[in-house]
């Protein structure tokens, strides 16, 4: 009966390690958000819009995946504060301090969260890019 009792304390704290390191759930309002792409232009004009109305330190970023195409690496974060519950695709030229997540391709940092994400936002015409600068730690 002992190892049965240890078996489910085991699987107890294991299941709360999983939920506690979940990013909290969180309600779209914003229909441009809701119905485009995140690659769409104007689903990334309206995420640029939004992000200059909130104080970017007090939201909160949670590596989605790690994407290559065209020869550009990308990472993609669920963003998440101030109203804003949407998806942030970041082009990734200087890998400092992401070298390790590079590495694996962020297969392993799926989930973690990262503190202090900063980008740049750099918009012309017909086009929207977030430029990835640095961030201050990942908790993973």
């Amino acid at each position: 009966m002992k190892p049965r009792i240890l078996n489910i304390i085991a699987f107890c704290f294991v299941l709360i390690i999983i939920v506690s390191c979940d990013r909290p759930q969180c309600t779209n309002t914003n229909p441009i958000f809701e119905h485009h792409n995140v690659e769409s232009n104007l689903y990334k004009e309206e995420l640029a819009k939004q992000l200059n109305l909130v104080d970017r330190s007090k939201l909160t970023y949670w590596l989605q995946k790690y994407e290559e195409r065209g020869g550009q690496e990308y990472l993609h974060f669920y963003i998440q504060g101030g109203g804003l519950c949407a998806i942030l695709v970041v082009t990734v030229n200087q890998w400092n301090k992401l070298e390790d997540v590079r590495e694996k391709k962020g297969v392993s940092y799926r989930g973690a969260k990262f503190t202090n994400l900063q980008f740049d936002i750099e918009q012309n015409a017909s086009n929207t890019v977030f430029i990835y600068k640095d961030f201050g730690r990942i908790i993973d």
